[in-house]
């Protein structure tokens, strides 16, 4: 009698045991995702094809919200303030990192990163993810790098070929300028220093930075650095540039329009979504409006060997203190970025993958399109995602408003010296 009630016994304990241990250890059977419009992940049709590819393999549901830029971060900032938001967030390091990571919304996910997905992830989207050696708040699906673009039947008209490697599409400094005074003497204008507002304002940071290695930014992404004196010799290069003018008057997207219509020669707010589709007149990608062919072109700098600016997007799991669904969550980010269904998830971006290869296989995404894949070979120029630092917004509004004082000042290198330390300074007073 006393075996029999001891078995009883025991076999209550265990399955007492699996009945506390089974919640803990259960993914949740429905968790949400919020993206912000990161190319067809802002598109519901797309979306719903990968979460239901997700869903078939997982048994885990996933309720989408599609938001915008215009009001999407009142909406997250309000929900979680008001522990209310989603299991997971699809953005970049700005937001997933820096703003709500760093104010304690998200979920530590350092676990999700071995020793290879640390080798297979770009380096710089990789550093960009993580607050510190042992925090991470975003894990990458995709990147872009920001370059310039140059008028190619111009650049031959104006005999200036032989400045620009096609093949790499680099140049040095020497080779830019010489570019530029070759256009200016055929053409006249060449190209604007936009500074009206913001909009496109990661072209003249990566501009004026390259030409002589000036920095934005310390390497701790603790303070604004752009009154080096290597910046002020750039600056006051462009200055001096005929066939460059800073224009008070115009932002990146009014940049480009001219350079489309061809009142510039040259573009320095260009991404691949420009290369894919850069206007409305029907001359096809890679075409101005009057069919003149688009060279995209890293920033030059001294050796060749560019900084590029870029976007990266990834996913963040939300810290809604529930067990279950954070393993859920981290189930997804895998399935999504970390997986066979990687290809799936980074075309549906119209980016570039975050990572060369998925457990030792090459992570091929655009081999069929002959744009894209050409456009690779930026990938890695990608600079340090200095976006992070703190007080970035009014960085960026002292960014143009000092462009603006710059152009308006007699050119001379105390003026600009000037302007660069009164805008720093405003910057770095945002950052404390």
């Amino acid at each position: 009698m006393k075996k029999v009630l001891s078995i009883a016994l025991a076999l209550l304990l265990v399955l007492g045991l699996t009945a506390v241990a089974k919640p803990a250890s259960a993914d949740a059977e429905e968790i949400t995702l919020w993206t912000y419009p990161i190319g067809n992940w802002g598109n519901e049709e797309t979306v719903k094809a990968l979460t239901d590819a997700f869903t078939a393999e997982t048994g885990i549901k996933v309720k989408v919200e599609y938001l915008t830029y215009a009001d999407g971060d009142d909406k997250v900032n309000t929900a979680l303030t008001a522990k209310k938001g989603p299991d997971l967030l699809m953005e970049g390091p700005e937001r997933l990192v820096s703003n709500w990571g760093a104010n304690g919304y998200m979920v530590n996910i350092a676990d999700l990163f071995d020793d290879q997905d640390k080798a297979e992830i770009n380096a710089a989207a990789l550093a960009a993810c993580f607050a510190d050696d042992a925090t991470a708040y975003e894990y990458p699906l995709c990147m872009t790098a920001h370059c310039m673009a140059v008028n190619l039947n111009a650049l031959k008209e104006a005999g200036a070929e032989q400045y620009v490697n096609a093949e790499t599409h680099t140049w040095t400094t020497e080779q830019f300028f010489a570019a530029v005074n070759a256009l200016a003497a055929k053409y006249g204008l060449v190209g604007g220093i936009y500074c009206s507002g913001q909009g496109g304002d990661q072209g003249t940071r990566a501009l004026v930075n390259n030409l002589y290695g000036g920095t934005f930014t310390n390497a701790e992404h603790t303070a604004y650095t752009w009154d080096d004196p290597k910046n002020i010799q750039a600056l006051k290069a462009l200055y001096d540039l005929e066939g460059i003018e800073y224009d008070p008057s115009i932002n990146g997207g009014e940049e480009i329009a001219n350079f489309y219509n061809g009142i510039f020669k040259m573009a320095f707010c260009w991404n691949i979504a420009q290369q894919l589709n850069p206007n409305s007149a029907g001359t096809g990608a890679g075409k101005t409006a009057n069919g003149d062919d688009i060279l995209f072109m890293a920033f030059p700098s001294e050796d060749g060997n560019a900084n590029l600016q870029g976007g990266i997007w990834g996913f963040g799991i939300v810290n809604n203190g529930d067990d279950a669904k954070i393993a859920a969550a981290k189930k997804f980010i895998q399935y999504m970025a970390d997986s066979e269904h990687t290809y799936d998830a980074v075309r549906a971006s119209n980016f570039f993958a975050a990572r060369t290869a998925v457990a030792g296989n090459a992570l091929d995404v655009w081999s069929d399109n002959e744009i894209m894949a050409e456009y690779t070979k930026l990938m890695p120029f990608l600079g340090d995602y200095y976006q992070v630092t703190k007080g970035w917004a009014p960085a960026r509004t002292a960014w143009w408003n000092m462009l603006q004082q710059v152009g308006a000042s007699d050119g001379s290198e105390a003026a600009i010296g000037s302007a660069v330390s009164t805008y720093c300074g405003q910057a770095n007073d945002g950052a404390k």
